[in-house]
Parts: C-alpha cells; sequence; structure tokens
C-alpha cells in the first residue's frame, strides 16, 4: 500500500508539467499574440513528443532495460527542467520545441509509473492501477479548481508546476526493494520490440483505449467550453468549478472500474465503462439544448465518471497478455497510439463547434466509445473460446 501511494503522488506531481497547458495557453495567446493553430500547436505538440517519446522508448528498448524508477526519476527532472525553460521563451518559436520536449520526457514517466504499480499487484491490479489513474484525473481538474478563485499568472504556474515535477520524481525514490511480481529484464533486441503486435489480445487493448483515447482527452480539454455555453451559466468561476467536479468525479470512476475490472473481467469492465460514456455523450449529442441546464451539468458528471473509468483496465490487460519480458514497451505504445488519437479530437472538437455546434462536436466523440465496444466485445469473445 505504501508503494501505491507515494506512486500515484509521485506520478501526479511528475505529470503536472502537462497539466499546466491548461493554465497557460490562453495567457500566452493573449501575451503573444498567438494565431488560433499556433494555440492549438502548443497543446498538441505535448501529446506529439509523448508519442515519439513512447515508441522510443519502445522501439530502444529502454523500457525495459532501465528501472522503472530510474526512468520516472530521470524523465520528471527532464520535464522539468523543460518547462521552466519557457520562462525564457518570449513568443512561440522557441515555446512550441520545449512543450514538445516536455512531452518526450514524460513519456519515461507515465508508461515506467504503470508498469511499476503492476509488479506490487497481481491480485487487485486493476484496481491498483484504477487509483494511480484516479490521481492523474485530479490532477487533470485541477485547473478549473484554480479557475474558481481566479488566473495565476502564466509565470507563477510554470515555476509551480516544475517543482511539483521535480519533486514527483524524487518521491519515487522513497520506494525500496522490489514488488513481489517484477517483470525479469534481459538483453534487447530490436526485432522483437514491436512484438506485442502480433499478439491478437493486446492489439484488441489498443483498439480499446484508442477508442477510449478519442473521447477522453476532447472531455476533458472541452468540458468547461461546453459547459460555459450553457444558458444561466453566468460567470468564468462558476463553469470553472462545474468543470472541475465534472472532471474530478472521474477520479472515483477509476476506482469503480478497478473493482469491476478485478471482479468481472477487464474487457467486461471496460465494455461496460464504454458503453456508459459513449451512451451519455450521445444523448448529450442529440438533446442538449432541449434540456434544463442543471440536467445537461448531471449528465456531463455522468460523462466524466464513466469517460475515464476503463483507462486502466486497458493497461492492466497489456500487462497480463503481452510477454512479460516486453510488457514496459507494450504499455510505452499502447499509449502512444492512444495519444496520438487524442491528435485527432484536440482539433476536431473546436472545428466542429466554430463551423458547425456543439451537438456535432459532441456526436463526433460516439465514435471512439463505439470502436472501442467492438475491441471489447470480440476480447471477451476470445477469453470464451480460450475457457473451453
Amino acid at each position: 500500500m505504501f508503494a501505491l501511494v507515494v506512486l500515484s503522488v509521485s506520478t501526479l506531481f511528475s505529470m503536472s508539467v502537462w497539466f499546466s497547458a491548461t493554465f497557460i495557453v490562453s495567457q500566452l495567446n493573449s501575451e503573444w499574440g498567438l494565431s488560433s493553430g499556433q494555440t492549438s500547436m502548443l497543446t498538441i505538440a505535448v501529446q506529439l513528443g509523448f508519442v515519439l517519446g513512447a515508441v522510443a522508448s519502445a522501439a530502444s528498448g529502454l523500457s525495459d532495460r532501465v528501472p522503472n524508477r530510474t526512468l520516472i526519476c530521470c524523465g520528471a527532472i527532464g520535464a522539468s527542467a523543460a518547462n521552466v525553460a519557457l520562462l525564457l521563451a518570449s513568443g512561440f518559436e522557441l515555446a512550441l520545441p520545449l512543450r514538445f520536449l516536455t512531452g518526450v520526457f514524460l513519456a519515461a514517466v507515465y508508461p515506467a509509473a504503470m508498469k511499476e504499480v503492476s509488479t506490487w499487484f497481481m491480485r487487485g491490479r486493476g484496481q491498483a492501477l484504477g487509483v494511480m489513474i484516479g490521481a492523474l484525473t485530479l490532477g487533470s481538474a485541477l485547473p478549473h479548481a484554480v479557475g474558481i478563485f481566479g488566473q495565476m499568472q502564466w509565470e507563477q504556474v510554470i515555476v509551480i508546476t516544475s517543482v511539483m515535477t521535480a519533486v514527483g520524481g524524487l518521491l519515487i525514490l522513497l520506494v525500496k526493494g522490489k514488488g513481489a511480481y517484477s517483470f525479469a529484464r534481459r538483453p534487447f533486441r530490436f526485432s522483437v520490440a514491436f512484438n506485442s503486435l502480433r499478439n491478437r489480445d493486446v492489439v484488441l487493448a489498443n483498439l480499446g483505449y484508442m477508442g477510449h483515447m478519442w473521447e477522453l482527452y476532447a472531455m476533458w480539454a472541452f468540458v468547461g467550453a461546453f459547459i460555459a455555453s450553457l444558458p444561466s451559466i453566468s460567470s468564468e468561476a462558476l463553469s470553472s468549478g462545474l468543470a472541475f467536479v465534472c472532471i474530478g468525479v472521474g477520479a472515483l470512476g477509476c476506482l469503480v472500474g478497478g473493482v469491476l475490472g478485478d471482479r468481472l473481467g477487464r474487457a467486461k469492465s471496460a465494455l461496460i465503462c464504454l458503453v456508459f460514456s459513449g451512451g451519455t455523450v450521445l444523448f448529450l449529442g442529440l438533446f442538449y439544448n432541449m434540456l434544463a441546464t442543471p440536467v445537461v451539468i448531471v449528465l456531463c458528471a455522468v460523462w466524466g465518471f464513466w469517460v475515464i473509468a476503463d483507462s486502466a483496465q486497458f493497461s492492466a490487460l497489456v500487462t497480463e497478455r503481452a510477454d512479460p519480458i516486453y510488457v514496459g514497451g507494450a504499455l510505452s505504445l499502447q499509449l502512444a497510439f492512444g495519444y496520438l488519437t487524442t491528435m485527432a479530437t484536440l482539433w476536431l472538437v473546436p472545428t466542429l463547434v466554430a463551423h458547425v455546434s456543439w451537438n456535432a462536436a459532441l456526436i463526433s466523440l460516439v465514435i471512439g466509445p463505439v470502436v472501442g465496444i467492438v475491441a471489447m466485445r470480440l476480447a471477451i469473445s476470445r477469453d470464451r473460446k480460450n475457457q473451453q
């Protein structure tokens, strides 16, 4: 339990420089005179850096040759340095590569943290991963909590999040010893770096995760703007507070998803979560402008609860179905595919809002759960055949 608490807090702190983008982009937009495209690129650059960093980690064998805690510590320190260097930037030209570099370093943190948690738990692994991802969910909601009390200057945000990330990297060193279910390591061979993609169970888990991520980051990024557009939402502080609740409730969803995963199986748990999250966003997309604002807010909270509840189960599936020797690389690839998917909806949703409507933007997010549901139904069928 001590290891899980330290890992969760360490990961939350280490990933805080990712969350800082939510605080600072709007201020940088006005201070540097950024175009809408440049503003989007500053957000997407972190995602792209993470994707390329995760792929490089898997392809080089870094994620399976270097101890998890060493990777987490070094990645966090590197991300902290790249983030604080933004104080030296005076425009888009330097800020863009620094945000990209931040994502690259964070690719050493998140996959290694999930792998490390998995080494401490076999029974209850889904719930343990759910606790860690629940902490990250609260972290993603923090920008909206700050908005309740007024906006901080972006330089202050950079300093605070950089310090938090460095502290998170150092905190991991408090965990001593090895988990009882540590994954073996052997000399790396490039030819097997992507072997997990030949495993049908892992491929289905990856497809499910991509469907989940299509919906998730768009919800986290734009639910505040959606709520602010509703009738009777009269202030930015109110919309920020409601967005914090709608995202933060996902931390409880992670715990519920973890319990369901350990009791019903990973694929069944993920399927249930995808049905509820996809059904909720479809209902919102079709009918939100016919409903009273309080009802829409409740539905957004239901959506926020279920949209993240399945995340840990896709990772748990990979740790249980991939070759144990290369599970770090398999997790890195899964995250790379997932975060690559988020770049599409981070662009698509505001484009649809600007040129069509919120209805169209919300309905477009149903594509992800549909893909995930199909993948999980196939995974369940494979499990049944293997049990016969």
